[in-house]
């Protein structure tokens, strides 16, 4: 048993969590049609339908720049209490 290879398994830790939010909050603003399929209110003559998708495009570049730093930060002290070298 004890040459069984061992299982190296993520670990769920509140950072980890931000980044799933950060990468899921676009997928499930855009998959939800019911919320945005409509006219009003209009944004310099623009109905919401359009100006909403468009606010997302902005939302998701930020939301996807925090997961990436995040992550970045989480992989450097990960690196560091195991005691390797980071990039």
């Amino acid at each position: 048993m004890s040459d069984a290879p061992e299982v190296n398994r993520g670990t769920v830790t509140p950072v980890r969590v931000v980044i799933a939010l950060c990468l899921g909050a676009p997928f499930v603003a855009m998959l939800w049609v019911g919320s945005y399929a409509k006219a009003d209110p209009e944004l310099a003559g623009i109905p919401f339908f359009y100006w909403y998708q468009m606010l997302w495009v902005l939302l998701s570049t930020l939301l996807t720049m925090v997961a990436y730093k995040l992550w970045q930060r989480d992989q450097r002290s990960r690196a560091s209490r195991k005691g390797g070298a980071s990039k």
